[in-house]
């Protein structure tokens, strides 16, 4: 089905660009309601046809029915944690004392909608164990409201506080806590609207009207706050951010004392990530001269670089997390992107490594600075996610929770291979699949990849993936650049004008695939969700014979206006900005996928989105999908999957999630003949 086009051209510094799909920017216009649901009815009649998803489905409820525990935390003598029985749409919050203590439910997000479309983003609970304040997002929005329950009484107090995004609520004793918000609708400019973040406290029983307005900075609209507080209550911190960018400021105010703020670090020069405190001293990650991480300590009575005590110097492997803990420094590192443990004492000393269960991923870790334990949750590509304990005085690494698998790992095996780039750059790959796999150019592929933001794609656990494996296929991972599995410099060599190293990787990785018979053009699937949407989308519209299917979720296609939606304006650091930077014209210009769309045959591909995704809006999808159909000159579909009462994906319903993986593995079965 075509698209109708509009003459829409802008000039972008004396370059005429066509923008003929604009008129489906407008999601709530009644036009582009019907064209969506024209989309939706074309994709649903080609399943339908000899349709494989019951069978999917049927096999994915299955495997998706196991306990998974989410990272514990520790509040006065009570242990917190999200749990999911299996199949329930969102995980219930439980509470027990103590590690052996009959787990009792908080909340369960399960009852706040029939549809489970409803969902507790983030909560943070003060320090004696009594209230809990949460967040409460609807159909997947990045927008929240915090609510506060009284665990004494089992009720909610009635203040509701709301604008914020991307918020965490830091408690000072049972009083009330920090948070940060944005303007209400309707003060602000449109486009403001995200713009503005301010610190706020909030005492306990008030109503948000009463908040006290802690900081601001309006010069300088664009930043963002994160906060939090030290362990003894002495400090409020505010970590400081430009969009998506990791190199960020560190802001401090002595409790108690004079009102202002003391700039401890600006952001724009390197990551700075507070770990602990003893009195004025600050213990901090940094990647400042040292692009794989180090460990410092910082006298804020004599905070000059050349005072800074270096405690643990930057190391082969890149510190992923660290916590401060009972005296200790409990180090995640990535070692050719998967995790290994460490401890180390207060002056680096290395102290002992911790035996993780497998090659995989730690993907939390969390413990107090008084306390002489941790708690962490590991993950791997056969070992769905799982909370573990730990306690130094024994130094065991102990099983929290229930683990129950509804498949055997032993059926299968992971590898890691290593192959070169277009520029000779050697990149990590992880292979997945049944074990006697014969390499014979046969075997269904799904490669996945995401590469930027500097965001670690690590060895994880999917239900989804299992059926894909059970089915024969192969599913490999690249590493690609412009994540973070190699450090800062590993970042920034797929950031901004040096994007394009992205797609080379991910190229070379479906090149390796073929040439070493692990599959073969016909049978090579590609996926990629977010900044991976982008990744599949511009390697799709740059090599279009190489793939035998595309899957690209909720992808950011349009390069040149991404920062005028929503949250997109975050991402400017990341990729550029078209519309006042000459030279991120260039680049954006050349490789963004909606322009790139130019006429020749592509492969079968899926696009799917959701109706209320504010992170990144669905006109990229829509406009992509249009403009791919347009320059189509194959047989082969190019079709639009759009989701209802969805967001970008954070808090979908299990329910929602598997139709999705069933309509996208139904796609594939039919197109890929297997």
């Amino acid at each position: 089905m075509q698209t109708k086009k509009v003459n829409v051209v802008e000039d972008y510094h004396g370059t005429p660009v066509a923008d003929p799909y604009r008129w489906l920017e407008d999601s709530g216009d009644p036009e582009v309601q019907v064209w969506v649901e024209r989309q939706n009815a074309l994709t649903e009649a080609f399943l339908q046809g000899e349709d494989p998803r019951p069978a999917i489905k049927a096999r994915l409820q299955e495997l998706w029915n196991y306990p998974r525990t989410q990272l514990p935390r520790r509040a006065g003598s009570w242990i917190f944690f999200e749990k999911n029985s299996g199949l329930q749409n969102q995980p219930v919050l439980y509470r027990q004392r103590g590690l052996s203590g009959e787990p009792k439910m908080v909340l369960d997000p399960n009852s706040w909608s029939p549809d489970g479309t409803v969902a507790m983003s983030n909560y943070s609970v003060e320090e004696g164990g009594r209230f809990v304040a949460y967040t409460v997002s609807v159909h997947g929005s990045d927008r929240q409201e915090i609510r506060i329950r009284d665990l004494e009484k089992g009720e909610d107090l009635p203040e509701v506080l709301r604008w914020c995004r991307f918020t965490n609520m830091a408690w000072f004793r049972d009083l009330g806590f920090y948070y940060t918000r944005y303007p209400a609708p309707g003060t602000v400019d449109p486009g403001d609207e995200s713009n503005f973040n301010q610190v706020y406290w909030h005492a306990l029983g008030t109503d948000q009207e009463e908040d006290v307005l802690i900081f601001e900075l309006p010069e300088r609209k664009e930043l963002s706050f994160h906060v939090s507080l030290t362990w003894d209550q002495q400090y409020l911190l505010l970590h400081v951010f430009e969009g998506t960018d990791r190199r960020n400021g560190l802001y401090y105010r002595p409790l108690g004392g004079e009102p202002g703020f003391v700039h401890l670090f600006e952001p724009g020069e390197a990551s700075y990530r507070f770990l602990g405190s003893h009195g004025s001293t600050f213990y901090l990650v940094t990647n400042l001269e040292a692009p794989r991480g180090r460990i410092i300590a910082v006298d804020l009575k004599n905070p000059g670089r050349e005072q800074w005590v270096e405690i643990l110097p930057e190391q082969e492997d890149v510190i992923d997390q660290a916590c401060y803990i009972s005296g200790c420094f409990v180090v995640s590192f990535l070692h050719n992107a998967h995790s290994r443990l460490s401890i180390y004492d207060q002056s680096g000393r290395y102290l002992k490594d911790v035996q993780l269960p497998t090659m995989g991923s730690v993907q939390g870790l969390w413990g107090r600075q008084d306390e002489k334990e941790f708690f962490l949750s590991f993950t791997s590509f056969l070992h769905p996610a799982a909370a573990y304990h730990y306690e130094f005085p024994s130094g065991q690494l102990k099983p929290f929770g229930e683990l129950k698998l509804t498949f055997d790992p032993a059926d299968y095996e992971t590898k890691q291979v290593f192959y070169p780039s277009k520029d000779g750059t050697q990149v990590s790959m992880f292979l997945v699949h049944k074990r006697g796999l014969k390499l014979d150019g046969q075997n269904p592929n799904l490669l996945y990849g995401y590469g930027g933001f500097n965001i670690a794609i690590t060895p994880s656990f999917s239900p989804g993936r299992l059926w894909w494996l059970e089915q024969g296929g192969v599913y490999a991972v690249a590493n690609l650049r412009g994540g973070s599995e190699y450090g800062e410099e590993w970042h920034r060599a797929g950031m901004l004008e040096n994007k394009q190293n992205v797609f080379d990787d991910f190229i070379a990785a479906a090149e390796w695939l073929i040439e070493n018979k692990y599959t073969s053009r016909e049978k090579l699937v590609i996926e990629g969700r977010s900044n991976g949407g982008l990744l599949v989308s511009a390697v799709l519209v740059q090599r279009p014979e190489l793939f035998g299917a595309v899957v690209c979720v909720v992808p950011v296609t349009d390069m040149l206006r991404f920062h005028k939606f929503t949250v997109g304006r975050y991402w400017v650091p990341e990729y550029g900005n078209a519309e006042t930077n000459p030279e991120h014209f260039q680049f954006l210009y050349r490789y963004s996928p909606l322009h790139n769309a130019a006429p020749g045959e592509y492969p079968p591909t899926i696009i799917v989105t959701a109706d209320g995704d504010d992170r990144v809006v669905p006109a990229h999808a829509y406009k992509f999908r249009a403009a791919l159909q347009g320059a189509q000159r194959g047989a082969a579909p190019i079709l639009l999957r759009v989701d209802t009462k969805a967001g970008h994906g954070h808090g979908k319903p299990t329910a929602k999630i598997v139709e999705e993986q069933a309509d996208i593995y139904g796609f594939l079965v039919k197109v890929l003949g297997n």
